[in-house]
């Protein structure tokens, strides 16, 4: 065999050399899966910023939010993740453990894996981060082989893994590395993803040793790099293995099997090549990929030792034959079969080799809007008669708060609404965040986890069932619109019909009272709204009342009560006339009867008004329900004093006066608010009962 020191000229234009001296010069990686990950998370600062949860900083990754459907929320879950896979690739304990995300049934554990996967698919098409792998060629100058004349890598084994395997001592396939212009430094991070050739390739590769007589240029004449296959279809870099029933599942859906077809061609029965891995999952993902294991622990007993040995050993193992992997596995499960996998101890080794990470639904109602949105459908609706199909402009706020309330739990600290709002960022009175935090802090301490914090509520599937139900509503139908107020009755078939604890029922059916409340407020915004023939009209009435009260107490407050101030939003200077009887009302309306008490919460808005401007110039105080309640009341009573009440104007239409009122505000709705026909009348019908006004 020639010396190290003249091969490096010598074979340059080989297909491996030439991908060995890519690499050397950094036109293509060489890394593991943790590596490739970590690197496509965390390789552009910019896309890496602080947030607040839950009175909380945490990190959230951008990455995670590009595309259209991209990842909404699970910021402490992804913050696990990004966490295993950067130690794990810094070669921590971590890249001997497989993720697994627990909750229950329809909050996204899988949609985060299948996300991720399709990122990393992606990244992997780029050209700098393409991953490859090689095949022996010209078989048939071997013999033995019949006529099977070009045989892959069957883990899809990078390049440079049988660059370091070229010769019998690694140390002499690092002289030849170091005659190819690595450094020292390059030399110990390759070092550091050093791992032996696959049983087959090993095999063959002696075979071909032995034909060429330790001649290199002969043996690299029946090595071909390819580029690694991505294809989702096939589970090639990005697999899946779904749980099956105990008859139909067998490890060789995981691992392979012997293939007759092979045993035709092959002459050495020995040769480990008659084993085709292809037939399982892993080999596929073993070249850098991701592995995903949905519901795990539905697996039976021989398949959970399976994946013990491969997230333990990273290997898989036939007739004491080896391939090493290169994967990253990640699985999911949720909390009934979790904790029915526990009930069985002799099962305790594999959750050591697991990073468990408790996935929660998601608590922030506007982030829930965003979600809601998914499950509507981007899509035109059309009714069955093939009629375009309105939604009501309340619906998804309706569906949002509904299903978000059902997933606060009980607290003596904080009511639903205070915990859902303080949950979103947003302002509850004078309940602070850190009660929040405490509740939260105290219910994640528990052993049982289905008592945590956002574990138990109406999930993803449970929504898409409630739209469903919605849809197919004789109502939604001939009314040609999905409208909101049926919301809550199609929220109650699902609970009625796909809960099963009563206890759980009677917590979501009383949370639905308080949605309905909720959503009875935003109705009397937008009837008010009508009424002003004005899209924003509470919007600057409530603003308004914020700033009376911050500049009530002005110094440069004259006879006139005229007060000057600068606009965070437009940076100009407005004047406003300070009108204590507005004030008054306002405060009355809220139940605030001493001066005492009105200069409290005075103070209180004041507050949140330099707290929240210095962080948020466009905050409106719109979440304040209560305030925007309180503003609208009064507006209106003022306002339509004349009529009796709006309610009465609209109710009893007899006279010219009210009908021209009624058919005004109906044309403000549908030409500046966005609703049709059936749900503007639906809405003003609504506004007139006293239905879920509390």
């Amino acid at each position: 065999m020639k010396t190290t020191s003249h091969i490096a000229t010598d074979l340059r234009n080989t297909s491996l050399f030439q991908h060995i001296l890519a690499v050397q010069k950094g036109e293509r990686k060489f890394e593991n899966v943790f590596q490739a990950v970590s690197r496509m998370i965390l390789g552009d600062n910019q896309k890496i910023k602080k947030v607040s949860v839950n009175g909380l900083n945490t990190y959230d990754f951008l990455v995670f939010r590009e595309g259209k459907k991209h990842l909404i929320g699970m910021y402490d879950e992804i913050n696990s993740f990004v966490s295993y896979v950067k130690d794990a690739a810094e070669g921590g304990s971590s890249a001997e453990m497989a993720f697994v995300l627990i909750g229950e049934p329809g909050n996204g554990k899988t949609y985060f894996v299948d996300f991720l996967n399709k990122l990393y698919r992606d990244f992997c098409t780029m050209t700098e981060n393409r991953r490859y792998t090689f095949k022996f060629k010209n078989l048939e100058k071997l013999g033995g082989y019949g006529k099977i004349y070009e045989i892959e890598s069957q883990t899809f084994e990078d390049p440079l893994i049988l660059g370091m395997n070229l010769f019998e001592t690694k140390n002499q396939s690092f002289e030849l590395l170091t005659e190819m212009g690595f450094s020292d430094i390059q030399l110990e991070k390759i070092n550091d993803n050093y791992r032996p050739l696959g049983a087959c390739t090993d095999y063959i590769f002696e075979e071909i040793k032995n034909y060429a007589q330790g001649d290199l240029k002969k043996m690299l004449d029946f090595i071909e790099v390819i580029p690694l296959p991505i294809s989702e279809s096939r589970g090639t870099l990005t697999g899946k293995y779904a749980a099956k029933d105990k008859i139909t599942s067998s490890a060789v859906d995981l691992l392979g099997e012997e293939a007759i077809t092979r045993l035709l061609h092959i002459t050495d029965t020995h040769n480990p090549y008659r084993f085709d891995l292809r037939r399982g999952a892993l080999a596929r993902v073993a070249g850098g990929g991701i592995h995903f294991a949905d519901e795990i622990f539905k697996n039976k007993k021989d398949l959970i030792q399976v994946y013990l040995g491969v997230i333990q050993n990273r290997t898989i193992e036939m007739e004491g034959f080896k391939w090493p992997l290169d994967s990253l596995i990640i699985a999911t499960s949720n909390n009934a079969e979790f904790g029915r996998f526990l009930e069985e101890k002799e099962q305790a080794p594999i959750i050591d080799r697991c990073r468990l990470c408790y996935m929660s639904h998601n608590t922030n109602y506007h982030l829930q809007q965003r979600l809601t949105s998914f499950s509507i459908g981007s899509h035109e609706k059309t009714t069955f008669s093939g009629e375009k199909l309105h939604l009501d402009p309340n619906l998804n706020y309706a569906l949002s708060v509904a299903v978000t309330l059902t997933r606060m739990p009980k607290s003596d600290k904080l009511n639903p609404i205070e915990m859902m709002k303080l949950a979103a960022g947003e302002v509850a009175g004078e309940k602070s965040v850190k009660t929040l935090t405490e509740i939260i802090n105290d219910l994640n301490a528990e052993p049982d986890v289905t008592k945590r914090f956002g574990q138990r509520g109406l999930g993803h599937r449970n929504l898409g069932r409630a739209i469903q139900i919605l849809l197919e509503k004789s109502e939604t139908q001939e009314g040609k619109c999905m409208y909101a107020g049926d919301v809550f009755r199609a929220l109650e078939t699902v609970i009625l019909d796909y809960v099963r604890d009563a206890q759980e029922q009677t917590k979501y059916l009383r949370d639905l009272k308080i949605a309905k409340e909720l959503h009875r407020k935003n109705v009397m915004t937008a009837i008010f709204n009508a009424y002003m023939d004005e899209p924003a009209a509470i919007h600057k009435d409530v603003l308004n009342y914020v700033n009376m009260v911050i500049g009530i107490d002005a110094k440069n407050l004259g006879a006139s009560k005229i007060w000057s101030y600068r606009d965070p939003q437009t940076q100009k200077i407005v004047s406003l006339k300070i009108d204590e009887t507005f004030i008054d009302m306002v405060e009355e309306r809220l139940g605030l009867k001493s001066r005492e008490q009105k200069q409290s919460y005075r103070t209180t808005i004041s507050k949140i008004y330099g707290q929240k401007m210095m962080q948020e110039p466009d905050y409106d105080f719109m979440d304040n329900n209560d305030l925007v309640k309180a503003v609208t009341d009064v507006r209106l009573k003022s306002d339509v004093a004349g009529a009796g009440s709006l309610v009465g104007a609209l109710s009893n239409r007899t006279n010219e006066e009210n009908q021209k009122l009624y058919n005004r505000m109906l044309d403000t709705m549908q030409n500046k608010l966005g609703y049709c026909n059936t749900c503007a009348l639906k809405t003003i019908e609504y506004f007139c009962t006293t239905e879920d006004n509390n």
